[in-house]
């Protein structure tokens, strides 16, 4: 017989967060961080085209707040990216940030936060094999997160995942800090985002949620958070992608997303997706996440490593009376089939076979998910073997 042991946690949120269609519209009724912003954006137009850009710089007008632009994040962005935003900060004497962006621009914001207070470079905090693991001797300046996606969960957490090219490293850095004061999830925002990137964000944050159910540390506060963000994404996420402009649909996928953002235990699937990354910096992360998932989840239903946990999932997924993990895998397959994601190729992204066998090694050395949560511990065979089976 088990022995029942209780777990413990902390559920710590200290950032306030402005939910719904328009509330990017009740920015400037808020109570900012300080008088002058850096607004932090990516390196593409979709938020000068669509004019999320121009109503931010308003709202921070009406509030009585200057404000300069940095413009240069990118989709997986670097650690130059980091600092040369930390240097904006300081050359145009901001005293908070504004990061107007999915995931990339958010993560990037928090470290830009970190490092305008801090000496050195951000990779001197990193935790990775090859970064310096200094603990920050000051908090980051304070951060306003405005999501114009639904995947990554950044504007309620305190991650950041930046990518070191010269040391091949994608890699995870978060300090309490990092925490944004304020956030404004707007699913009007997100209408623009294109069908292919509706599918990989919205996965991601499934993923997010899956990984923290199938997690062994998971506790019941993690996985009520969990299971809703699943059974939400599984039933909006394919009309979202089908139909962009389906309110509704975008309402609760913006939903899922922060959801699953508050409680991320990620086990080794994120840390896989991570070394994927490392070596191809083009590789849109939900794609890499989506490559691997089939042969990831398989192969602990195969083993019936996680038969409760996966059974709950295909339940919230909307599968009638689910009895063993190959049901959550069935659902999985169905809801990847339905977003046009089945059949995505790691040879497309410039993955090889002969690449993948550095993979198992990299798995201990950049950071993504906690590979000792798994529901089984995988040795490098097996991360072998998972890679094998998905390439394509």
């Amino acid at each position: 017989m088990e022995v029942f042991k209780m777990k413990d946690f902390v559920f710590d949120m200290p950032t306030r967060v402005l939910f719904g269609a328009g509330q990017l519209g009740a920015l400037h009724e808020q109570k900012l961080p300080g008088k002058k912003a850096l607004i932090v954006t990516s390196n593409g137009q979709s938020v000068k085209k669509y004019g999320y850009l121009a109503r931010t710089e308003k709202e921070l007008e009406l509030a009585g707040v200057e404000h300069a632009l940095f413009d240069e994040i990118r989709s997986n962005p670097t650690r130059e990216n980091v600092m040369d935003g930390a240097k904006a900060v300081k050359e145009n004497g901001c005293d908070f940030v504004v990061a107007l962006g999915g995931g990339s621009v958010m993560d990037c914001t928090k470290c830009i936060a970190l490092m305008a207070a801090n000496p050195g470079d951000i990779w001197d905090y990193s935790l990775s094999s090859q970064g310096g693991k200094q603990t920050p001797p000051f908090d980051a300046i304070p951060i306003v997160a405005i999501t114009t996606s639904a995947g990554t969960g950044s504007e309620v957490d305190m991650a950041a995942v930046i990518s070191n090219n010269a040391t091949k490293e994608k890699t995870g850095i978060f300090f309490p800090s990092m925490f944004p004061t304020l956030s404004i999830v707007d699913s009007d925002l997100m209408m623009s985002v294109p069908p292919k990137f509706t599918a990989y964000q919205g996965m991601d944050a499934f993923f997010h949620a899956s990984e923290s159910v199938i997690n062994k540390n998971e506790h019941v506060v993690a996985e009520m958070f969990a299971l809703k963000a699943i059974e939400l994404v599984a039933k909006y996420l394919p009309i979202a992608y089908k139909d962009g402009a389906n309110k509704e649909a975008r309402y609760y996928m913006a939903i899922a997303n922060t959801l699953a953002g508050y409680y991320m235990n990620c086990t080794s699937a994120h840390t896989m997706e991570h070394v994927m990354g490392s070596y191809h910096e083009n590789l849109v992360h939900g794609a890499g996440l989506i490559m691997i998932a089939h042969a990831y989840y398989d192969f602990f239903a195969e083993r019936q490593a996680a038969e409760e946990p996966m059974i709950k999932m295909a339940r919230a997924m909307g599968v009638k009376d689910p009895s063993s993990g190959k049901d959550f895998i069935r659902a999985l397959d169905a809801l990847l089939e339905s977003i046009d994601c089945a059949d995505l190729k790691m040879s497309e992204a410039g993955i090889t076979r002969e690449e993948m066998k550095l993979y198992p090694q990299r798995v201990h050395e950049v950071l993504g998910g906690d590979i000792t949560a798994d529901p089984l511990p995988l040795s490098d065979e097996d991360y072998l073997e998972i890679y094998e089976k998905s390439f394509r």
